[in-house]
């Protein structure tokens, strides 16, 4: 026999809507943990009365019913599971499963039993259906009638509202049916009657969700919420989680308090109470009950009298009335030393809280996620810029959140809380046969070292790294090589009738498909130095004045020593957040002494910058001068050049068709009479050997 049983996709019957989780049945009791929620039902084998075995709308349930009244059902499970749970609960529970079937005869009359939290309605032994009381909402009498309303129901489509029993009269002397019928419902229905005095009230408090000023009046099994213009009622037993989160700004607190079901105002459902106090706000606290009940009550976690900061008075009286603990954030802390990380998600800023089992955003819309609920989370480039990334988080059952536009710097801080906390990281790659290391049931703060991680973290941090230095490369390039003036210039020297003819003396067969990428070899040549000369050209003048400070710096630089010396081994940052706050709290007499400072300087920068105007002035223009000529130069230096280059043999082709001709029609001693001028003479035929256009140099080449 083995001493656990596991049942998935198993559903769980609360308040009318069937809540899907997991089921444990160990020796110890009956586990249930709702997949939605995560909030655990813990059954004590010592406190099963009775186990009842069903066949229900979804398949077979089982009924279990404890010792103090309370009713729990579970559905989802297969006909031939049932010998096993009988076997089980024989072993361990010594309980005998018992199978009792529904009445289907369809009869609308039969006899009304309470029994704990269950008000059933039978036909002769058998039960035709079963109301739990803590659906109930109100409960209101008439003649022979009772009319049970019931809490809405927001997952299911249509919800059942009412129920209404005819109750006969009877002739028993002294007691009214309909009366004994009511009072049997509301001792036991969740309906909420604001009888007697408040334990405390606390007055105008800011609150986000829902907006606005709230007095908040404490009752012993709810809280009431009284605005200008709404009121809500909130069972204690609708409370999920308290949460006491400090602000970024370490002035504020947030005090979240999740709820399940939601609070409803109009279509609009709020499933977190959110409450904004400052850390300067005290209050003396008298709680409205005398010494010896508040003893006896609370046992110890509150007194009569209480004094201190108004987060705390709230937040501990929330706690002993809840009876659940509150969760603060652990022990992560972001860039700038807090326990937050700046963010967005849908269009709103807000804040991100690592906490030790999961990640909760406040406040607009609030979200609290678990870690034993998320699939993976995925750490992706910004879409607008590189100096922020996003944070993805996408849970098992197929939802996704994103948090964007956070700093770049909090990349290493987040990645190490995940990393130790045993997340999946999608665009890092699983590790073969990796584990979850949360248990199904319960939460796991194991947080071991893991090399292979270390080692993928590395790597991925390299790889941003040498992605960003090319694109910044690949930018700069791109903006320096575009300059209108200057590709001009090149263009023209590159497709003149020089170059043509030097570069088509290199081979007289060689075709212009074949010059094209000697052409932009050049170009590409050429782009090297006119980057440089860029540069250059980019750079500051060293000789420039320098621009004035601000008063708050010139107060920065002198009182910058004084602050470390008060402050031994304070970082950077931690000194420039410390000064702002020095500078903000200084008087304005102090402040108008270096403003005066600063306009003194102001006024010297205007003095200098004017100067070096006229003296940069009178400089540049020179400086523009001297390098026209200097590139007129050097532009003729380059054109006798190629004209050399390209004189050999272009000259001999041309002398020897003259040649040719002379020989036709001059005499030798002609030609001998005329070698005086053949000087003068060389020069116009060097001329026009080096403009000779393409056509004519082939028909020269080919004429030798």
């Amino acid at each position: 026999m083995t001493d656990t049983l596991e049942f998935n996709e198993i559903y769980q019957e609360v308040k009318g809507s069937m809540n899907d989780g997991r089921l444990r049945l160990s020796r110890q009791g009956v586990i249930f943990k709702n997949s939605k929620t995560g909030k655990v039902d813990n059954i004590q084998a010592s406190e099963l009365a009775e186990g009842v075995w069903r066949r229900v709308a979804l398949g077979h349930g089982l009924k279990l019913l404890t010792k103090n009244g309370h009713v729990y059902k579970y559905d989802g499970f297969r006909e031939s599971e049932f010998d096993k749970l009988s076997d089980f609960f024989r072993a361990h529970y010594r309980l005998e499963l018992v199978e009792r079937d529904l009445c289907v005869k369809g009869w609308n009359w039969g006899t009304v039993r309470f029994g704990g939290q269950l008000l059933s309605f039978d036909i002769g032994e058998q039960p035709v259906f079963e109301i739990p009381l803590s659906n109930v909402s109100q409960c209101t009498t008439g003649k022979n009638e009772v009319t049970l309303e019931f809490h809405q129901n927001d997952d299911a489509e249509v919800s059942l509202m009412e129920v209404r029993f005819y109750v006969p009269p009877t002739q028993e002397d002294g007691v009214d049916p309909v009366e004994a019928f009511a009072q049997n419902v509301l001792s036991k229905a969740d309906v909420i009657q604001a009888t007697g005095d408040a334990i405390c009230i606390f007055r105008e408090l800011q609150c986000l969700t829902p907006r606005g000023r709230y007095d908040i009046r404490i009752y012993p099994t709810f809280l009431h919420l009284h605005g200008k213009t709404f009121d809500y009622k909130i069972p204690y037993t609708t409370v999920l989680r308290l949460f006491l989160l400090p602000h970024k700004d370490q002035r504020q607190m947030f005090f979240v308090i999740s709820l399940d079901p939601p609070i409803k105002q109009g279509q609009t459902r709020y499933h977190f109470l959110i409450l904004l106090f400052s850390k300067d706000e005290d209050i003396s606290l008298t709680l409205n009950m005398n010494e010896e009940e508040v003893e006896k009550r609370f046992e110890g976690r509150l007194t009569k009298n209480m004094s201190g900061s108004l987060y705390e008075m709230v937040s501990r009286v929330m706690k002993a009335l809840v009876n659940r603990k509150i969760t603060v954030p652990g022990n992560f802390q972001g860039h700038s030393g807090a326990q937050c990380i700046t963010c967005s998600y849908k269009a709103s800023s807000g804040l991100l809280y690592p906490l030790e089992r999961g990640f909760i955003y406040v406040h607009k819309p609030p979200v609290h996620i678990r870690f034993d609920e998320i699939s993976f989370v995925n750490f992706a480039r910004g879409t607008t810029t590189t100096r922020s990334f996003d944070f993805e988080i996408e849970t098992k059952q197929g939802t996704q959140y994103t948090f964007s536009s956070i700093e770049r710097e909090e990349y290493g801080k987040l990645f190490d809380f995940v990393n130790a906390k045993k997340l999946n990281i999608k665009n890092r790659g699983l590790k073969e046969g990796m584990k979850q290391s949360y248990d199904e049931y319960a939460d796991s703060d194991e947080d071991q070292h893991d090399a292979y991680l270390e080692r993928m973290k590395e790597e991925g941090k390299i790889r941003e790294e040498n992605a960003n230095d090319s694109s910044d490369g690949s930018g700069e390039e791109t903006d320096e090589s575009f300059n209108p003036g200057e590709e001009d210039d090149d263009v023209a020297e590159e497709f003149d009738s020089n170059a043509s003819a030097s570069s088509s003396s290199g081979d007289g067969d060689s075709d212009r498909g074949e010059k094209k990428p000697a052409k932009k070899a050049k170009l590409a040549k050429d782009r090297k130095p006119r980057k440089k000369h860029l540069e250059s050209k980019k750079g500051k003048d060293p000789n420039a004045p320098k621009r004035p400070m601000s008063a708050y710096m010139l107060w920065l630089n002198a009182s910058r020593e004084r602050i470390k010396s008060d402050h031994p081994g304070i970082s950077i940052t931690d000194l420039s957040k410390k000064a702002g706050e020095l500078w903000k709290a200084m008087s304005k007499e102090k402040k108008e002494e270096w403003d005066r400072k600063a306009e003194d300087a102001r006024r010297d920068y205007e003095k200098a910058m004017k100067e070096y105007g006229v003296s940069s002035k009178s400089e540049s223009s020179r400086t523009e001068r001297s390098k026209k000529k200097k590139k007129k130069q050097e532009k003729q230096v380059k054109r006798k050049a190629e004209k050399k280059g390209a004189t050999p043999k272009s000259s001999s082709a041309t002398k020897s068709s003259t040649k040719n001709s002379n020989e036709i029609f001059k005499s030798k001693e002609f030609v001998s009479s005329d070698d005086s001028s053949s000087e003068s003479k060389k020069d116009s035929e060097d001329e026009g050997a080096a403009s000779l256009p393409h056509s004519s140099e082939d028909s020269a080449s080919g004429s030798d």
